[in-house]
Order: C-alpha cells, then structure tokens, then sequence
C-alpha cells in the first residue's frame, strides 16, 4: 500500500476534503475526513480531490507537460520564475503553504518555495503535471483539483497564492489565504510572444488584460506592480516546445507549425519577445474570512 509521501503529509493541515470542507487525516494510504469521505493516494505521490466531475475542462497533457520542463530547461524564462518567487517570498513561511494554483509541472512553485521557505501546494487539473510536481520534494504536495470549483483547502490556511498564466478564481483565493495574504499574478502582455502569434495562428493574448485583472479582484488591494520584458534567441526546436508547452498547442497541426518554426529560425535562432506583468495583491483587512465556505 502507498503511504501519504512526506510532500502531502507537510501540507494535509491546509488541505480540506472537496465534498464537506471538514481536515483530512492520513490512513495508511488514503486521505479521510471526519465525515468518512476517503480519497486514495496515487503511488506517484499526488492524490486526486475531486468533488464532481471535471468533463468539459481541458488539462495538460504528458507531451505538454514534457515541452514545459524543456523550454524551462533552457533558462529563456528565468526572469519569470524569479521575478514569481520574489513576490511570494514577501509572505512570511509562518503564514501558511503556497499554493499554485495551475501548477503545472510545478516550476514555478518550487522556486517560490525555494524563496520563501515553508512548503507549498500545487494544484493542478493535469496528472501528468501532478506527477511531475510531486517529485519536487519534501516539502511541496501534489493534489489533481479543478481551479475553477471550490479549491480543497481550508479558510485561511496559506499564506501566499501564485496564478502564473492561469485563470484566476478570486473568491476561493480570498477565502483560502491567511489574513494578510498575498496574491501573485502573472499575466502575459499584448506583445509577449508577438513574432509567433502571427505565423503560427496561436491565441494572442487581449487589451486591457491587467486592468480587468484588477477590476475582477475585489478583496484584494494591489501593493506593487512590475514589468518584465526582453528577447530571446530561440532554436527552432526551443520555440516548437514553448508553442507545444501553452494552450496553442490544441490549435492547428503541427506540420504548418513545424514549417513556420523553420523559416522563423531560419537563420539558426528566432528573436522572440517575452513580456509579463507581475502583480502582487493584499487581501484587504476583512475580506476571505468565511467567504464562500458553506460546504454540502
């Protein structure tokens, strides 16, 4: 039997079952609640708290989840990933795990941990992005969640929330944060990527995108905002995988995007634009307290 791995055992005290929001503990392994709801430990080290069904979302897939950890292998993005866990490293560890929600592979969150200190969460649709999160150590506990529903954790139980390219569920991040806690964004701007969206037909990001960001997170106060852009030198075969890592790898086929990847770098490397903005929210004094906590 698979017992709960050190990764999920440092991080059950936040986790809350996604059926009656009552702790969890650990039996042998599985997860159950005090209201007898059990939830089986995957052997890869993740656990799946589901309440419904998620049909109709779409996840990460394993190639994508594999492009990811190339493209990231290759440091192009490295001023993200630290810009990421500088903001969270601004919340005291004392305060609770971090949770990413959209975790992914779970980069971008071991950074943050890595930064901070603590331990962390990575929440994730994708098992193939849970299983790779799970390896990232002691410290960071993998769960298969649906971002966009009730998140499986307690109110108040974490310090500090990334949403790194990813839909954002305000009212459960202002219901599970700590009082105090804070809220990392990061959101791609109308010219991140902009020599590729054209040739290869990929979803460009709209206008307006941070200051409907804004107007969406009502229990939060914005306490410092930064932009991060620069060019890189992308192989052709860097460029395929940072395509195939993001939600356009769903559109068009992959022999015109292989062509157009070609005559990009035809010249052996493709100058290609990242641009994002890092925000970083305080939730207001009052606000998550008991929000949307009423649980079936």
């Amino acid at each position: 039997m698979v017992d709960v791995p050190p990764g999920l055992a440092a991080v059950l005290p936040a986790l809350a079952c996604p059926h009656c929001g009552t702790p969890f503990d650990p039996d042998g392994g599985t997860l159950l609640c005090a209201r007898g709801h059990v939830f089986d430990v995957a052997r890869q080290g993740y656990v799946t708290l589901l309440a419904g069904n998620a049909g109709g979302l779409t996840a990460d897939d394993a190639d994508m989840i594999a492009a990811r950890e190339r493209f990231f292998a290759t440091g192009h993005y490295e001023r993200f990933h630290a810009a990421v866990a500088g903001a969270a490293a601004q919340s005291p560890a004392a305060s609770g795990p971090v949770l990413d929600c959209g975790a992914g592979e779970g980069e971008y969150l071991a950074r943050a941990v890595a930064a901070r200190g603590g331990t962390g969460i990575g929440l994730d649709l994708s098992k193939p992005g849970a299983r790779r999160t799970a390896r990232r150590g002691p410290s960071i506990g993998s769960i298969v969640a649906n971002g966009w529903e009730r998140l499986p954790v307690g109110d108040g139980a974490v310090g500090a929330v990334l949403s790194v390219f990813a839909p954002r569920n305000a009212r459960e991040f202002a219901r599970i944060l700590a009082p105090g806690g804070l809220l990392v964004v990061l959101t791609p701007t109308g010219r991140h990527l902009e020599e590729l969206v054209g040739p290869l037909g990929m979803i460009s990001v709209e206008d307006g995108k941070v200051a409907r960001l804004d107007g969406a997170l009502h229990d939060f106060e914005l306490i410092a905002r930064d932009g991060h852009e620069w060019i890189m030198d992308l192989t052709a075969e860097a460029a395929a995988d940072l395509v195939a890592m993001g939600p356009s790898a769903h559109h068009g086929s992959p022999d015109s995007r292989a062509a157009a990847l070609a005559e990009l770098a035809r010249d052996g490397t493709a100058a290609v634009t990242a641009s994002g903005t890092v925000s970083v929210y305080r939730l207001r004094a009052g606000a998550g307290a008991g929000v949307g906590s009423g649980v079936g």
